[in-house]
């Protein structure tokens, strides 16, 4: 911890330090660089409100418990509440953080500063037990309603053969059942007014529409949507829970079920994070291979997305030859890889083997017989006058209220909003490519859709750049750290073979600190921030997914539409609800 009278040279901390005084603020150096301040809870409030306009998005928000952590900020205390904020405008993020005991976690909301602050709070407290003064409504969001304590404590068991064995008696079904029932007046909803009746429906959580366990509870006046109340949690599995049980190598295979349209996109955010810990540098073979095998996931992904889509909006045969598609690229993603959808195939250092011989010649081929089949999916769906119809102007939101959300990705983009980390904040080797941004300009339905289209073309211009200036080099890096270790070393002596075993088998030691990397994910934003204490596992993984705010922004963007409607805008949100639950 420094003093905050150290001079700091960033515009925002000179801000502040001027507007409130240095002596309120205390400075943290994190791994990461990100600026980061603590200050007192009963100062955060006024601070936010100063810090609005100049950053937009709240990006994310969430807890740690600090109180077995050895190398801990002189500042903490038992709990952390961290304020992560983003301006797209100056490619600027900050932190604040504020610290509370564990007799005393009250910590003022910020959901009337930055509306997609409600779920993040719903969370932490879900989670962790902190309580935010003045929330709207604060309850558990991803654990069910009936569960006991908060999961990401660290008095609280991480697998579950540390619990009783779970059984669920009639007795208890009934009660969960009940737990699980819609009462509208606890969200602020009224059954009836003098002129009309409300209905109340329950969209999913099994439905095929919602794209996955996604249950929408419904105020419906006739078949227009009066509100709408999103109810997530039926997909969580605790993988916040499991980054702190396994070592910083083997959380690799669990990223990959994150987003799982997204197959290595997740390994890469969460290994560039630990590398930054660990101060990792990357072979230049090895960061492009990263980013081919990135951008050929992307292609993946919005392939599922395009006709998934289409569908949704009553277009049968899109769908089909999507898919054909993508089980064209997993081909030569199995060849590269080993695996289809959930590879894990980065490793901390590098990639986990080069590439195969004949790799270039499946590449090619795929990428020079992609365009004529998406210029024919153009005609066949997007030009489609009943698509049209069924999207355009539904779903509007403007760029203002994206940022108001936490909304980034294709679905930020189609508002207009000029921004894309690999272009604007290039990491892993993103400023050596050519390639554009598309953009929208009304924010609808219609143009999510557009610019996921024209993603998919240029991440195959970009594939072929990594195909034509592909280096020569080492895979992975020769760093201590780097895990596994390269093979060879293993077969020159005793030492080396130890370090792979002890690398492998407990995983690397990587330097207390704090690192988050933020990359532009097939979705938008995805991004890792690891708490390191100095040992074999991570102290607190915190994962912050794209699709989890965009979910808390349907309310805002259905209300006086038609359930035929609400069915076009969730088809062009994109979500996964792995990406969501975690």
């Amino acid at each position: 911890m420094l003093q905050a009278q150290v001079t700091t040279g960033n515009s925002t901390l000179d801000d502040l330090f001027h507007r409130f005084g240095a002596p309120l603020f205390d400075v943290q150096i994190t791994a990461d660089g990100t600026p980061t301040l603590w200050l007192a809870r009963e100062n955060l409030i006024e601070v936010l409100q100063h810090l609005k306009p100049r950053f937009p998005m709240l990006l994310d928000l969430f807890a740690i418990d600090e109180r077995l952590r050895q190398h801990k900020p002189a500042a903490a205390a038992d709990f952390t509440v961290v304020y992560h904020l983003l301006d797209p405008g100056r490619r600027e993020e900050f932190r604040l953080k504020v610290a509370v005991t564990d007799s005393d976690s009250n910590v003022p909301s910020a959901a009337g500063v930055w509306a997609n602050a409600n779920w993040y709070e719903r969370e932490a407290w879900d989670m962790f037990g902190v309580v935010f003064s003045g929330h709207p409504n604060l309850r558990r969001i991803l654990l069910p309603p009936t569960w006991e304590g908060h999961a990401l404590r660290k008095e609280h068991p991480a697998r579950a053969t540390e619990m009783e064995p779970f059984s669920l008696n009639a007795e208890r079904q009934a009660a969960e059942q009940e737990a699980l029932l819609f009462k509208p007046e606890e969200w602020g909803m009224a059954r009836a007014t003098e002129d009309t009746e409300f209905m109340f429906l329950n969209l999913g959580p099994n439905h095929p529409s919602v794209h996955g366990v996604f249950r929408i509870a419904l105020q419906l006046d006739g078949e227009v949507v009066v509100d709408a109340v999103p109810d997530i949690g039926y997909h969580h599995r605790g993988a916040e829970k499991m980054g702190e049980r396994q070592t910083w190598h083997s959380f690799i295979p669990y990223t990959d079920r994150i987003d799982y349209l997204g197959g290595v996109m997740n390994n890469l955010a969460y290994v560039m994070s630990v590398e930054q810990l660990a101060g990792i540098e990357i072979p230049p073979r090895a960061k492009i291979i990263r980013i081919m095998l990135s951008e050929l996931f992307r292609i993946s992904s919005h392939l599922v997305f395009y006709g998934t889509f289409a569908q949704d909006v009553g277009q049968m045969s899109p769908v089909f030859y999507m898919f054909a598609d993508r089980e064209r690229l997993f081909g030569i993603i199995e060849a590269i890889t080993g695996g289809r959808m959930h590879p894990a195939w980065f490793r901390i250092g590098g990639v986990a083997q080069d590439l195969p011989q004949g790799w270039d010649t499946m590449v090619r081929e795929f990428i020079d017989a992609m365009p004529a089949r998406l210029d024919h999916y153009q005609k066949m769906t997007m030009d489609n006058s009943i698509l049209k119809q069924r999207t355009v102007d539904i779903g509007s939101y403007s760029t203002a209220e994206a940022l108001e959300w936490g909304i980034t990705g294709p679905s930020l983009r189609a508002t207009g909003m000029d921004f894309d980390l690999r272009r604007d904040r290039p990491y892993g080797g993103y400023d050596q490519f050519e390639f554009e941004v598309p953009l929208g300009h009304k924010g609808d339905s219609y143009d999510r859709a557009v610019v996921r289209v024209e993603e998919i073309r240029q991440s195959l211009r970009i594939v072929r750049q990594c195909l034509d200036n592909m280096p020569e080099g080492p895979y992975k890096s020769d760093h201590r750290l780097t895990t596994p270790p390269p093979k060879e070393r293993t077969l020159q002596d005793i030492e080396t073979l130890i370090h792979h075993f002890l690398n492998v088998s407990w995983g690397p030691v990587i330097p207390a600190g704090e690192s988050s990397f933020p990359i532009e994910a097939t979705k938008g934003i995805n991004n890792y921030h690891l708490v390191s204490d100095g040992g074999t596992t991570s102290y607190r993984t915190r994962i912050r997914t794209p699709s989890f705010p965009a979910l808390q922004q349907i309310p805002l963007i259905t209300r006086g539409l038609l359930i035929p409607d609400l069915i076009a805008i969730i088809a062009s949100i994109d979500f996964v609800m792995a990406d969501v639950d975690r």
